[in-house]
């Protein structure tokens, strides 16, 4: 079987699903994976074949630095840009499938690549890493905030959100009109589905984010899915030696959601009294921190006292799977709901929202992370739960079942 994964967003959308692919290799699957040319590497590393999606989510959604507010010109700039970028991917998405596809797996963001499954006749599976069903259990995560609105407020939120506007909607127009297919918006295809209960398979692990009760048959909470392992990868003599010398530091690192000053982060983690290894930063920081660039989480996590991020769905998993406290610095969508998760469970401080991040607020919730007995311990039992897990199952038995 010939399994096309669509991965329209950055590399913490394409490196799960490129995992998750390279398991499917071993089990007898073809996977090719269509994501940004950025990320070629990364798929065929993890022995995919790769399919190019145009463009750079990465580079249009860089947040500025903390505190700045965007002007409603750039707002509607940004929409402008997004919608453009969709449009590209929704092209980029049907070579891909005329390549050579017997079913499709699509991301949240790929909502088009059920139009163009439609129309070669193929079935198309939904492969979420976040939750966008509505439901009375969490607010839609388009909102930025994990504020609950109760549990009727939610539900309905979450339905109105559903059917509003999004940037894929002209894309997925556009396609069914040149498909030859009828006359369908995105979002009556979503009701559609949702009435057929149609599968979408989530790579979330029940034991952070447990299957909400109202979601129906077809809506499977899978276990995470994790990057592929690189054989051959080495860290750094710097990197080796760093962590020799002192007590285990705190990871700083928000991804390709934000890029902050160092010496933001090092006044924060200085008021905290710890040494740091930043992701992100060049150069010298230091005797008591280290810049690095991509190094794997699942080596680099376990090492290190706390792990400081925007709490995107891959980067909290990994934090977990490695069994350390986290502070989650949510940016936008799914992170607050992450950064909330990683709190109720007990496995951190409270997050600090992007907007309102300042070093000192930075360096108490440091402090309290290393400090904080109950943090680590109830991180060591997350880990140990999410040991015991394995997404990759549920999919296989989706594949199957076609």
């Amino acid at each position: 079987m010939r399994v096309l994964m669509v991965t329209p967003g950055t590399r913490g959308d394409v490196a799960p699903m490129a995992g998750l692919g390279s398991r499917l290799q071993g089990l007898g699957y073809e996977v090719a994976v269509a994501a940004n040319p950025a990320y070629a590497p990364l798929v065929v590393e993890s022995g995919c074949e790769f399919r190019p999606l145009p463009g750079d989510l990465a580079g249009l959604i860089t947040q500025p630095a903390p505190g700045a507010k965007a002007s409603s010109g750039s707002v509607l700039t940004f929409w402008r840009k997004l919608t453009e970028y969709m449009d590209n991917a929704a092209t980029g998405t049907l070579a891909a499938a005329e390549a050579g596809a017997d079913v499709i797996l699509a991301n949240s963001v790929a909502p088009y690549a059920y139009d163009i499954a439609d129309a070669l006749g193929i079935p198309a599976i939904g492969a979420h890493l976040q939750p966008i069903e509505p439901s009375a259990a969490y607010p839609p995560v388009i909102m930025n905030s994990a504020q609950s609105l109760g549990a009727w407020g939610n539900k309905i939120i979450g339905e109105r959100a559903a059917a509003g506007p999004a940037p894929y909607d002209a894309p997925s127009a556009r396609l069914r009109r040149e498909l030859g297919l009828g006359k369908e918006s995105r979002a009556a295809g979503e009701r559609r589905r949702r009435k057929a209960k149609a599968t979408i398979l989530h790579g979330i692990s029940p034991t952070v984010l447990p299957r909400p009760a109202d979601w129906h048959s077809g809506l499977v909470m899978a276990g995470y899915w994790w990057p592929a392992v690189e054989p051959d990868w080495q860290p750094s003599a710097d990197l080796v030696d760093f962590l020799a010398e002192g007590p285990p530091p705190v990871f700083v690192g928000f991804g390709s959601s934000a890029h902050i000053d160092p010496a933001f982060i090092l006044e924060a983690t200085r008021r905290a009294g710890v040494r740091a290894v930043v992701q992100g930063a060049e150069g010298g920081l230091g005797d008591d921190a280290i810049a690095v660039g991509s190094v794997p989480h699942e080596w680099l996590f376990p090492h290190m006292a706390a792990v400081v991020h925007h709490a995107g769905a891959g980067t909290a998993a990994a934090g977990l799977r490695a069994g350390v406290p986290a502070v989650g610095v949510p940016v936008y969508t799914d992170q607050p709901l992450w950064a909330s998760r990683l709190a109720a469970l007990g496995a951190g401080p409270a997050p600090i929202p992007y907007k309102k991040l300042t070093p000192e607020r930075l360096g108490d919730a440091i402090m309290k992370a290393v400090s904080t007995p109950s943090y680590s311990l109830r991180a060591a039992e997350l880990g140990a739960a999410i040991a015991k897990e394995d997404g990759t199952v549920a999919v296989v038995g989706a594949l199957q079942n076609l």
